[in-house]
């Protein structure tokens, strides 16, 4: 069962990553340890070839990760990324970029989960990412 909410994660995100109030992202669904989160498009995230850039995927892979962990352990501003392995499978259009992660294991020091990407005009993945978390030890 999650422990926050979207409006939860949403003001979280804002007090503690003002840099992401421009709206480049949108939670959309949260589960227990599953969360889908949105990536709107931008041209500014396009690269040569007209397709969206691999750190934009890298960086929707890893926003939704951490989504999912504070949602499931709660507001911990220090879980930090310790690894993120991606696959780029299929050129995405340029259009917005849906994450499907899911938690694979959430343990009290890690939490690993993987991370599907779909461009929302297409079927297939376009990208698929393994991410751990690293959570620090509980004070008190």
């Amino acid at each position: 069962m999650p422990k926050m909410t979207v409006a939860e994660l949403e003001a979280f995100y804002s007090t503690h990553f003002p840099q992401m109030d421009d709206h480049r992202f949108k939670i959309e669904k949260l589960e227990d340890n599953f969360a889908q989160v949105r990536l709107f498009y931008r041209d500014s995230y396009l690269r040569p070839g007209g397709t969206i850039s691999g750190a934009s995927l890298m960086s929707l892979a890893d926003i939704a990760m951490y989504t999912i962990v504070l949602a499931m352990i709660g507001p911990v501003a220090l879980a930090v990324t310790t690894n993120l392995n991606i696959n780029f499978l299929r050129k995405p259009a340029p259009a917005d970029v849906i994450a499907r992660v899911r938690l694979l294991k959430l343990g009290s020091r890690l939490a690993i989960g993987e991370v599907g990407m779909f461009s929302d005009v297409g079927d297939e993945p376009v990208a698929h990412a393994t991410v751990t978390y690293s959570i620090p030890p509980k004070q008190g």
